[in-house]
């Protein structure tokens, strides 16, 4: 039996909302070698049963200016695989996964993304797909995230990490905490998407698993590649949203970052009517940052809670 991790971000170059890092978990009953190749049949199934791809890389399934039905679909059922269908609607998502303090969330309850199937049409196709993973040895056990506010992203480069060093840290706390749940004598193997163009993961991966020795494996322009522990595998691979497990991840993570912007915009909109809405990256950011000034400074919000330094 095999746990399989898979980690992904959304929001990592962004001034304006959080950085979302988000993690799935799931149970083979495979070898570490064997898992790969279970979880991709996983996801043809799961895409036959639900009558077209359900789970891929969050950049394939979302298009900007395209809504949110698609991304929303195959998160709502992965998490409704996960919990047994508590969590499958837009307003019980984000606090199931990581309370997003994005102002605004709370009065929007997340309800600005529309269009996707309802909850209900997102727990049966969970329950058609569950008993057919199952028959294949695989379980969703868990899809989690971590929402890091322009605050705590400051306060953390203010306590002398870097952009990378806080992806890396979050990711890899994340990821320890869903490896906690393995079992005496499951393997765990982890898959992270690179980021960006880090190698050298060594110390980072001990320090977040408490592992004295952790065994580079390979650390190439493509892959960085780790084993620490007991039947511990952890590796950082370019293009690996391709792997189901991150491809869930990187969905989720997207997700519930364009659900925290849907709140940022709303939010800010009907405290200065007009003002255009944003994605949140560097060139709109300084346009927004420009024309909200008068409207933050009536709030009384100070710009580290909105404005994240890069």
């Amino acid at each position: 039996m095999t746990v399989v991790i898979g980690t992904d971000e959304a929001g990592y170059g962004p001034n304006l909302g959080p950085l979302v890092v988000a993690g799935t978990a799931w149970r083979v009953s495979a070898g570490a070698a064997a898992v790969e190749a279970a979880l991709a049949a996983a996801a043809e199934l799961a895409a036959d049963r639900a009558g077209g791809r359900l789970w891929g890389d969050s950049k394939r399934i979302y298009r900007s200016g395209g809504g949110l039905a698609a991304l929303g679909r195959g998160v709502l059922v992965a998490t409704a695989l996960a919990d047994g269908g508590q969590t499958a609607t837009d307003a019980g998502l984000a606090a199931a996964l990581d309370p997003v303090a994005t102002p605004g969330l709370a009065d929007t309850g997340a309800s600005a993304a529309t269009g996707h199937p309802h909850a209900s049409a997102c727990r049966e196709l969970a329950a058609v797909i569950r008993p057919s993973l199952a028959g294949g040895g695989i379980a969703l056990e868990a899809v989690r995230c971590r929402v890091i506010e322009p605050a705590e992203f400051n306060a953390r480069l203010d306590r002398g990490s870097n952009k990378s060093d806080i992806l890396c840290e979050v990711t890899l706390d994340l990821a320890a905490t869903l490896a906690a749940a393995a079992g005496d004598g499951e393997a765990v193997v982890i898959w992270c998407d690179r980021h960006g163009g880090r190698r050298r993961y060594a110390q980072l991966v001990a320090r977040a698993f408490a592992t004295p020795l952790v065994q580079p494996l390979d650390e190439t322009p493509r892959l960085s590649r780790y084993r620490f522990g007991a039947d511990r595998l952890i590796e950082f691979s370019v293009g690996g949203e391709e792997r189901l497990p991150v491809a869930v991840a990187s969905m989720t993570a997207k997700y519930v970052r364009e659900l925290a912007m849907l709140a940022f915009n709303d939010f800010w909109q009907r405290r200065q009517p007009g003002l255009a809405a944003t994605a949140g990256y560097p060139v709109d950011a300084a346009r927004w940052r420009r024309e909200a000034a008068a409207a933050v400074e009536a709030a009384g919000i100070p710009w580290d809670s909105v404005w994240r330094r890069l």
